[in-house]
């Protein structure tokens, strides 16, 4: 009696296992599919833009002389009407100083003029003339005193000196010379290219909706603090590359954006209709994308698609599916075109919550 007890056990033991292993292979080939699903969304397009500063200038000397003085360095902040360069102002003191004698001679000469001309000992003619000469007098020493004050560059507004060009203190500098640059860069000008598509759902929406925001993904690929506004369209598209110039303008308190950087613009687009998939779900063959659609009785077929855009863990579909066909998410390596599977369904949302569960973890 006792052997039979532990008969029957190990063949229990055996048809248990016999069971578990079955269900186990079962479970190995049960595919997971889904659908593409057809909303409203809005994805992030990428332009690679150029940055400038609000206001960026060239300093040049208005006058010829000798550089006496430079009081900045490249890179510093000045303010509005800051000292930046001293030319020798010698010669402009001295024409300065000369037609300030020659202003208050021709001055003194008008009022003797004027009194004769009261007591009608000259001519209202004479007066006139003495009149004129003062005139000319006082415009001779405003020239003057405009060429003295050209020997000083001073800042015409807030911002950062550039690179110097090759001028130190002892140079004969040229009348129109370049100096150096001014950048203010307390909010900075940010362009990129649109193609004509893009260009035309821009134009068309809403006029009574806000104004496009935009993000600024910087060299470093960091996001920018602060998000720009687009303000401004060029008149104009290229004929060459069929694009038209946007500019967005981008507040800069912590002027950390400088002029000449490029970046990457991450503008929102909207999509009515559009047809998503699980990035997942893909492979390519010859550079040209696939899934595998899965009919009524469970064999996969592989169908060319057309990605028209692309975001995080998403395809948004332009050609090649349906709302309505099933396709093939996990196994893809394990099938080839006329297999027959089982399949399990799974629905996009939560595919997408599963993946971006992992990219936390």
């Amino acid at each position: 009696m006792k052997y039979l007890i532990i008969f029957f056990s190990i063949i229990s033991g055996v048809f248990v296992a016999c069971q578990s292993n079955e269900h186990s292979k079962e479970e190995a080939t049960t595919f997971i599919v889904s659908q593409p699903v057809k909303k409203d969304t809005t994805i992030l397009r990428d332009f690679v833009c150029q940055i400038r500063a609000f206001q960026h200038i060239e300093l040049r000397a208005l006058e010829k002389g000798y550089l006496q003085n430079i009081y900045v360095d490249e890179g510093q902040y000045v303010k509005k009407g800051q000292l930046l360069f001293q030319l020798v102002p010698v010669i402009y003191q001295a024409e300065a100083q000369k037609a300030q004698a020659e202003l208050q001679f021709t001055e003194i000469e008008y009022q003797n003029t004027k009194l004769l001309a009261d007591s009608n000992i000259v001519s209202k003619n004479e007066l006139a003339l003495a009149k004129a000469k003062l005139d000319k007098a006082r415009a001779d020493y405003e020239l003057a005193k405009a060429h003295l004050g050209f020997t000083e560059i001073r800042a015409p507004f807030d911002g950062i000196i550039g690179k110097f060009n090759d001028v130190r203190i002892g140079s004969l500098i040229e009348e129109g010379e370049l100096l150096t640059t001014l950048s203010d860069n307390s909010k900075m000008w940010v362009y990129f290219n649109v193609p004509e598509a893009e260009y035309l759902n821009y134009a068309t929406r809403n006029k009574s909706m806000p104004p496009v925001k935009v993000k600024l993904q910087m060299a470093n690929n960091q996001l920018f603090e602060e998000e720009g506004v687009i303000e401004t369209i060029e008149a104009d598209f290229n004929n060459e590359t069929g694009n038209i110039a946007f500019r967005a303008t981008f507040p800069n308190p912590h002027r950390i954006l400088r002029h000449g950087e490029t970046g990457n613009i991450l503008m929102p687009t909207f999509i009515k209709n559009a047809l998503l998939i699980p990035q997942k779900a893909t492979f390519e063959v010859l550079d040209k994308k696939y899934v595998f659609v899965v009919d009524k009785e469970g064999r996969v077929q592989a169908r060319e698609i057309t990605v028209q855009y692309e975001m995080p863990h998403i395809y948004v579909i332009s050609a090649g599916l349906k709302s309505s066909d099933k396709i093939l998410v996990e196994g893809i390596r394990k099938v080839k075109n006329g297999d027959k599977i089982h399949f399990r369904f799974k629905s996009l949302e939560t595919i997408l919550q599963e993946l971006h569960s992992l990219k936390v973890e």
